[in-house]
């Protein structure tokens, strides 16, 4: 995978509590490559002008508009505030959206974590869409740890984080989070731990590299 032209965009969708932030954090090591998650509000604000703190706010959450108060307080009292439409979800994906197209076009290669990633680059030959899911068992036990929560808040925290994450993507894409049908790949975390998952999706982006240069070639 030495050709940056041809290095994969691995967008990643995830139950929480599943790994996949973990998973995605060890396959752009693995493959040099960079990683975007909360990072990706980031490059959306470079890309728009509007302060991170609007993207921070609409994260993975269904379309809502937000208030003219908040746009005066995030952009000043001598701010003119823009349109609803701007200010709105709808308007800050959009900006998000082009980020991440603009990501893709480095042609460097990176993973990226949620936020309709798989369907923004739906039309991008390098795309690589990976859905990782895991027993609630093993979900609730890794959110316990991870944030030292009881059962019945792991719980909570799961529920209400999958019901955000599920509105969010099907609002946008018109598809459903989470169905084998919109993904290249669903796994179960479960089967082989996270290193081992890790590796089982380096080698199908490694050999999905290497049909596309053997398709490329023979179009030569």
């Amino acid at each position: 995978m030495e050709n940056n032209k041809n290095k994969a965009v691995i967008t990643i969708g995830r139950q929480y509590g599943s790994g996949g932030r973990a998973i995605g954090k060890l396959l752009s090591e693995k493959l040099g490559i960079a990683y975007y998650d909360k990072e990706l509000l980031t490059e959306a604000a470079k890309e728009s002008g509007i302060c991170e703190e609007m993207f921070k706010k609409m994260d993975e959450k269904e379309s809502t508009s937000f208030f003219r108060a908040n746009s005066i307080a995030f952009f000043g009292m001598n701010y003119f505030a823009p349109s609803n439409d701007y200010l709105s979800n709808e308007g800050l994906f959009r900006f998000q959206s082009e980020a991440i197209r603009k990501l893709a076009k480095k042609g460097e290669g990176c993973v990226i974590v949620g936020r309709c990633a798989d369907y923004i680059l739906r039309e991008c030959p390098n795309r690589i869409s990976v859905f990782f899911h895991s027993s609630k068992e093993k979900r609730l036990a890794r959110i316990m740890q991870r944030n030292d929560f009881t059962l019945e808040k792991a719980r909570d925290v799961m529920t209400k984080a999958d019901k955000t994450r599920s509105s969010y993507y099907n609002y946008y894409t018109n598809k459903s989070w989470g169905d084998v049908t919109s993904y290249d790949l669903s796994v179960n975390v479960d089967v082989l731990g996270i290193t081992g998952t890790m590796g089982l999706i380096k080698q199908f982006t490694e050999n999905r590299i290497m049909r596309l240069n053997s398709i490329k070639n023979e179009g030569k």
